[in-house]
């Protein structure tokens, strides 16, 4: 029994590890992509993007600036990341070039209960970071519609999930603005960024 159990281990270990092997490429690929298509879901009015990115470690930091036809930029766009009620909340901010305004935010990753945090994702509670004001801080209220240009209302009964969407973006935009300045931003140009390879078949 004992050298049974130890053949089926070794075996379910290799083939997981081929499966790993075969998929990681791909499921890396659509990740980029995903990332990629978001930044102009939170800048539309930008036709394409450079990078820039300052530190190392916990301290680095990564933005996007998204620039239109003639090469202006029209805002930054960057992830944000903390833990919500189920898991961690991944999310792409972006803001517009006044440093005062979002324009949008999309949900990239979480794990929140479906059919309560997991509405974070849905067009009607986004939408409401659209123009929202970010100084002294973005808020949440619940149970009435926002009366100040720095509320969002919370999602009914996933207070905690609408919580923890408003202070990942609260903390990913102080770290920001404090990295990277307005004229920064504005003269800064990245070095040419290249397009990721599609993912090959392992063999």
């Amino acid at each position: 029994m004992f050298l049974c159990l130890t053949v089926i281990g070794l075996l379910s270990g290799i083939s997981l590890a081929l499966v790993y092997q075969k998929a990681n490429p791909r499921i890396l690929y659509n990740k980029e992509q995903e990332l990629k298509a978001a930044i102009f879901v939170v800048l539309p009015e930008a036709k394409d993007y450079v990078l820039l990115e300052k530190g190392e470690g916990e301290e680095h930091i990564v933005i996007y600036k998204g620039v239109g036809d003639a090469g202006e930029p029209v805002g930054i766009a960057f992830k944000a990341n903390g833990v919500g009620y189920a898991g961690n909340i991944g999310l792409m901010v972006g803001l517009n070039m006044d440093y005062l305004t979002l324009s949008g935010i999309r949900i990239l990753d979480q794990l929140e209960t479906p059919g309560l945090g997991n509405r974070i994702k849905e067009p009607e509670f986004e939408g409401q970071f659209v123009g929202i004001d970010i100084k002294p801080r973005i808020e949440y209220i619940k149970n009435r519609k926002p009366d100040k240009p720095n509320q969002i209302q919370a999602i009914t009964g996933a207070t905690i999930s609408s919580d923890a969407v408003v202070k990942n973006i609260n903390n990913a935009v102080v770290k920001v603005l404090k990295a990277f300045s307005r004229e920064e931003v504005t003269s800064a140009v990245a070095p040419e960024k290249s397009e990721p390879a599609a993912p090959t078949e392992a063999k």
